[in-house]
């Protein structure tokens, strides 16, 4: 590095540069444009550079991937091994290429290299990177578990695992997988653990993987973390015969520049999406049955800015991060109430501000009850010019007495799948 980009590393980044990392890393951040860390990273990086195991929850769009990122990066190339030395565990196919994605972009000035390996996609492909020598492995655990039984891939000489998104990996139901990869780790590896939440199955993994962790919280952690405050969340009640019409409405406002539309059902997704189309938005679909070229082909479309709209399944409520989304709108509010906090989460990424609107019938109001208990709050509720003003209030909980004592139990009502 010339004396020029020292000098611009040390005016812009004093705040990353106190972490004494490598000025290649620097370098990289700075043509990334970030200029200090989120408190996620404020709050992590120090303590993974010390070597500490580190459990992180952190609200969606926190910024957690250069949290262990950047760690990871200085430390190989401090001491380039040229063996597997890390590897990082996600949940989805489109999470692990985003993290190998921002990985090439974190290390282009170092000689660091890093191999995905996910289902869907070709192994050859995948064992020509491998062959030619990657420090990082970033995968899914199904399909790692699938080189790891050919022989294609050994963590004998692990350092440091990350186990991303756990919560949504045990939803998935990959314990046993994570198990045996963790398994076949040295015993002496640093492990870092994140996580949106803080369910009890997450917390009794992280004793089971991690070694007298570091806790670092943002945000406040409960079982179901809360949306960036950042976000205004707006109810618009419709009909049900009424949802084509009013999204249609609402996705032509100027201000509706970049939109994701979350949706119950594949089914339902293609609908949704060929009615706009149709309707002059430039739009396109992503679901669990499209095939992954076609997935990374949306994706890449929508951040290009060629698609305007998005349409989705809650492929896309986690983990994804797509910069710049003025608007995610529930044509269907979730059955999980989860899925609404990580859904919203796709708007308002680093601090920036954005908008949730959510489509609902009266038939969905039991999941609004959900919703709205869970978020302690009641969402405001907006008029659409040109519809008919509705009033849709979450049903009250049902009281269910017995003979020794009184519960109180939510609504069981669920909203039909259209």
């Amino acid at each position: 590095m010339d004396e020029a980009d020292a000098a611009a590393v040390a005016g812009d980044l004093l705040s990353f540069s106190r972490f004494d990392l490598v000025p290649e890393v620097l370098r990289a951040l700075r043509e990334r444009g970030y200029h200090e860390p989120t408190p996620i990273q404020a709050d992590a990086i120090a303590h993974v550079i010390a070597g500490r195991d580190l459990m992180a929850t952190a609200q969606t769009g926190s910024g957690k991937t250069a949290a262990f990122l950047l760690p990871i990066i200085d430390r190989l190339h401090r001491r380039h091994t040229g063996r597997l030395n890390a590897i990082i565990l996600a949940p989805t196919r489109e999470l692990a290429a985003q993290i190998g994605e921002e990985f090439q972009l974190l290390a282009r000035h170092t000689k660091l290299k890093a191999a995905v390996v996910v289902g869907g996609m070709s192994m050859e492909r995948q064992l020509h990177k491998l062959r030619k020598g990657a420090q990082v492995l970033i995968g899914c655990p199904g399909r790692l578990i699938d080189h790891i039984e050919r022989g294609t891939v050994r963590l004998d000489d692990i350092e440091v695992a990350v186990i991303d998104e756990a919560d949504r990996l045990l939803d998935m139901g990959f314990l046993p997988q994570l198990r045996c990869i963790m398994h076949k780790t040295p015993r002496h590896r640093q492990t870092m653990m994140f996580s949106a939440t803080m369910a009890s199955a997450v917390q009794r993994i992280a004793r089971e993987f991690l070694k007298d962790p570091v806790r670092v919280e943002v945000g406040g952690v409960s079982e179901i973390s809360a949306p960036p405050e950042t976000i205004r969340q707006v109810i618009c009640p419709v009909t049900a015969e009424n949802k084509g019409r009013m999204l249609l409405q609402i996705l032509n406002r100027p201000e509706v520049t970049s939109a994701i539309v979350f949706t119950r059902t594949r089914d339902r997704a293609d609908r949704v999406g060929k009615l706009l189309v149709h309707g002059g938005v430039k739009a396109i679909v992503i679901h669990g049955e499209r095939t992954q070229g076609q997935r990374n082909a949306a994706l890449n479309g929508f951040r290009n800015g060629i698609y305007r709209v998005l349409v989705a399944t809650d492929v896309a409520a986690r983990g994804l991060d797509i910069p710049d989304v003025s608007h995610v709108i529930n044509y269907d509010l979730p059955e999980e109430r989860e899925n609404y906090v990580h859904r919203v989460g796709r708007t308002a990424r680093m601090g920036k501000s954005g908008q949730a609107i959510s489509l609902v019938t009266p038939q969905e109001r039991a999941l609004l009850g959900q919703i709205e208990r869970t978020l302690g709050i009641t969402l405001e509720r907006e008029s659409v010019e040109g519809f008919d003003h509705l009033e849709i209030s979450a049903p009250k909980p049902i009281k269910v007495f017995s003979s020794s004592r009184m519960r109180i139990r939510p609504s069981r009502m669920r909203a039909p799948a259209f």
